[in-house]
């Protein structure tokens, strides 16, 4: 891998549901330690390409696709990939929160429990305390880590979500909408994790919120029917965009 490679490769991407042909020739690269947003209408294939990168979309009935996307050069998609350990690499947060029925702490511990990643209980200890405070929750929830995770709010239970997802120190964290049921103010709280976070992990996030793709991304692809119509800088997608498709989604005249 040369240093300038990018960390997801997805090349000529065809993705199907029975005959619904959802994604058509879709390819991106996704750099290192940046945040890539993807915007786009509803229905236009923003979260079916995000569920190909950790192939989520295996589980779905009648689901089929074409196409190669490479984690660090390495196909996902070889017959030979174990999926628990790629979907450990490359973690995903749902639009909405999805805590296990467990206590705070056993919700961070399951990935580190599933994956063996610890010795000794300090170390199990230290890795939720660790995730906790990455995902800016510890303080509020050290002294209840044995309340279940269902009791906290929308916003810290999605914190939670980003917490258990890095506790197996993923690569990549993918983002479906995370903050869509929040109010403003855990909304802010995310996005403030989110961009702190991407000093360590490559992060790609679908989100309907133009004003926060240009708040926290660095790159936007702009998705439409089933197409990337266009990508690029965030500044230049949403100051200067090339194709007319995207300024007319841009400046809300359609979509």
């Amino acid at each position: 891998m040369t240093k300038d490679a990018p960390r997801i490769a997805a090349k000529n991407i065809h993705a199907y549901y029975h005959k619904t042909h959802a994604l058509k020739d879709v390819s991106l690269d996704i750099p290192h330690h940046e945040i890539t947003a993807l915007i786009g209408p509803s229905g236009c294939g923003k979260s079916t390409f995000l569920r190909c990168i950790n192939r989520m979309n295996d589980v779905i009935p009648h689901f089929h696709m074409t196409g190669d996307v490479l984690l660090d050069g390495q196909n996902i998609y070889e017959d030979d990939v174990d999926v628990v350990q790629l979907r450990a690499k490359v973690g995903m947060v749902f639009q909405k929160a999805n805590p296990f029925p467990k206590t705070i702490f056993d919700n961070v511990a399951y990935g580190p429990r599933l994956h063996g990643l610890f010795d000794h209980k300090s170390e199990l200890e230290e890795i939720v305390q660790t995730s906790l405070q990455r995902a800016g929750l510890w303080d509020e929830v050290k002294d209840r880590l044995h309340i279940p995770g269902t009791s906290l709010s929308g916003g810290q239970q999605q914190r939670l979500c980003i917490a258990r997802t890095i506790a197996v120190q993923p690569e990549v964290v993918l983002m479906d909408e995370p903050c869509s049921a929040l109010d403003p103010i855990a909304t802010s709280k995310i996005e403030e994790l989110i961009k702190e976070l991407q000093k360590d992990y490559t992060i790609v996030i679908v989100t309907h919120s133009m004003s926060q793709a240009q708040r926290i991304s660095q790159r936007t692809a702009f998705f439409h029917m089933g197409v990337i119509e266009e990508v690029g800088t965030t500044k230049q997608i949403f100051n200067a965009p090339k194709n007319e498709r995207t300024k007319g989604y841009i400046s809300g005249s359609w979509g």
